[in-house]
């Protein structure tokens, strides 16, 4: 790991919100100082050599921001009902993260029912593990994004008090109930329960009746004043798997700024051109397609009605996805864009980072291709290399 003051990346092809050229970035006391686009091979005075990245024929890209990843519930759950505990669990993942190049990573964590790892008691205790992290200065920027299940009613004075305690950054409203939303096709939300959660027939049932029952219950005005409350304290409110304009109506009516996974191009194009930012999962770019059947990201990205990228489920997705539609045919600073400057505007963070611009904080990767896929050989936050692996150049 480099330490230090200064470091310097020399010969990359520098990704910048405008383009990309070759050249060398000083960092100095975790600010980007100066990038120059015309590589130099001399010494710089006053680095040392073991504080200089050589990152000729790499690329260097501002670190990820991930704004919506549950990875974090099967790393504490590998399988139904078996737990690990959470610290050890946390901070394995955080490695893996700085291994995939993600810098700032919102950790999505539910209050949901019969889901996982998305109960009151052990959503609050990974919250505050994070809280705690964020105070220790963990090795990559780790926040919180609060999946509320509307219908989830013992769950909304605990969502109410993560708001006001300022342990949340990012909410997104979900309804999850059968018919709804990805589960509008018949059958489709006992199939996901009982191949996530390991429950038979009679048990699943058994969660639709409850979740059903608990669904005509839900006070809407409430969930709108805590939405409302949410965007008082700065905090970013999405919609998730909107299915139709009236669907993203409704979500514009709770003051949403984000459309997360809208099933279909339409429902995108009308998100889009409400001025929602639209987010879409990156496996869905590098599978080719929704395991759904829904929308086929790619389109709606070439169409330009899409604009941030999240890893969702799986974390090395995220990097993959960039390359991928570079391939094909979107330019690379663009694609980049959707999975740093873009989401850093929508949580009003790009002043200090989502871009190589000078003044802003030194969260950068660089990257190479081994077989054609692109992998992360340095990941520096702040100033500080915290992934640094065998160079294949």
């Amino acid at each position: 790991m480099f330490v230090g003051n200064r470091l310097r990346i020399t010969g990359g092809f520098i990704v910048r919100p405008d383009g990309v050229s070759q050249g060398d970035l000083t960092i100095e006391n975790g600010i980007i100082v100066s990038m120059e686009q015309v590589a130099s091979k001399e010494k710089v005075k006053g680095i040392d050599e073991d504080r200089v990245i050589d990152a000729q024929g790499a690329w260097v890209l501002p670190g990820l921001i991930d704004i919506h990843c549950d990875a974090i519930e099967k790393e504490v759950e590998p399988r139904p009902n078996t737990l690990f505990p959470m610290d050890m669990a946390f901070l394995q993942f955080e490695r893996k993260l700085a291994g995939h190049g993600i810098t700032t990573m919102l950790h999505s964590l539910s209050l949901g029912v019969g889901l996982s790892l998305r109960g009151e008691h052990l959503v609050a205790e990974m919250i505050d593990l994070i809280a705690s992290m964020r105070a220790e200065r963990g090795m990559i920027r780790h926040g919180v994004h609060l999946r509320y299940e509307v219908s989830h009613l013992t769950g909304f004075g605990l969502a109410e008090r993560l708001i006001s305690d300022g342990l949340i950054d990012y909410l997104s409203l979900m309804d999850h109930a059968p018919g709804q939303g990805q589960y509008h096709r018949p059958g489709a939300f006992q199939r996901y329960v009982m191949k996530n959660q390991g429950v038979g027939l009679d048990e699943v049932a058994a969660i639709v009746e409850e979740l059903e029952g608990r669904r005509s219950r839900v006070d809407w005005a409430k969930l709108k004043a805590l939405t409302a409350e949410a965007r008082s304290r700065g905090i970013a409110v999405a919609s998730h798997d909107d299915d139709s304009a009236s669907a993203v109506e409704r979500s514009l009516d709770f003051g949403a700024s984000i459309s997360e996974f809208p099933l279909s191009l339409g429902t995108a194009q009308y998100a889009y051109g409400k001025g929602m930012g639209v987010c879409l999962g990156a496996p869905n770019i590098v599978r080719g397609g929704s395991h759904d059947g829904n929308l086929k990201a790619v389109d709606a990205i070439l169409e330009g009605v899409a604009d941030i990228l999240c890893s969702d489920y799986h974390p090395a997705s995220l990097l993959h996805s960039i390359f991928k539609l570079e391939s094909e045919g979107l330019s690379l600073h663009k694609a980049v864009a959707m999975a740093t400057i873009n989401p850093a505007k929508a949580l009003g963070r790009a002043d200090k980072v989502g871009s190589i611009e000078l003044g802003k904080r030194a969260d950068v990767i660089v990257v190479r291709k081994v077989r054609d896929i692109p992998l992360v050989v340095s990941t520096i936050v702040d100033g500080t290399v915290v992934h640094a692996t065998q160079d294949f150049a």
